[in-house]
């Protein structure tokens, strides 16, 4: 099973609104200034220790080799990486008609955790499941791991024999 992150408002925040996993150290901090979430570190290998595939899906054009760096330095390895250039190669395409920045579905991805409501609207329409993670909330990981787990039991029951 599949779970795929954004990164702008839900890995990396602002560190004046949210507690925030330790700065990288000198000169690491200049190069990724970004800051992630208290507890996106234990939350990746928990989730990647239950056997999930966690996927960076985001519509920013920060380069798939600077987003693995940053998290490289966190200990975090991800599945795969979705950003605004792969995300136009693969899924916008060739086509004329207007398309939403995400399209987990086109991944396979089982739950996409973002902050975005026409993300999580677009769930409906294209047919994924998101959990919205927006504001500071000391519980995020926690529900996101009970989702995850409620999905991954929900994709067991419909494929069992």
């Amino acid at each position: 099973m599949r779970i795929s992150f954004d990164l702008d408002e839900v890995l990396f925040v602002d560190p004046n609104r949210y507690e925030t996993e330790k700065a990288l150290r000198f000169p690491l901090n200049r190069l990724f200034p970004e800051r992630l979430r208290k507890g996106t570190v234990d939350l990746i290998h928990e989730l990647q220790r239950q056997g999930f595939e966690v996927w960076v899906y985001t519509s920013s054009f920060r380069t798939e080799t600077y987003i693995r760096a940053l998290f490289r330095n966190y200990g975090i390895r991800f599945d795969q990486i979705v950003n605004g250039y792969r995300h136009k190669a693969e899924v916008v395409g060739e086509r004329t008609q207007p398309m939403p920045n995400k399209v987990p579905s086109f991944y396979h991805i089982s739950l996409h955790i973002d902050d975005e409501d026409s993300v999580i609207q677009n769930g409906f329409v294209y047919g994924y499941k998101t959990l919205r993670v927006y504001e500071p909330d000391e519980a995020w990981a926690q529900k996101i791991l009970a989702e995850a787990q409620r999905i991954r039991r929900m994709e067991e029951t419909r494929h069992a024999p």
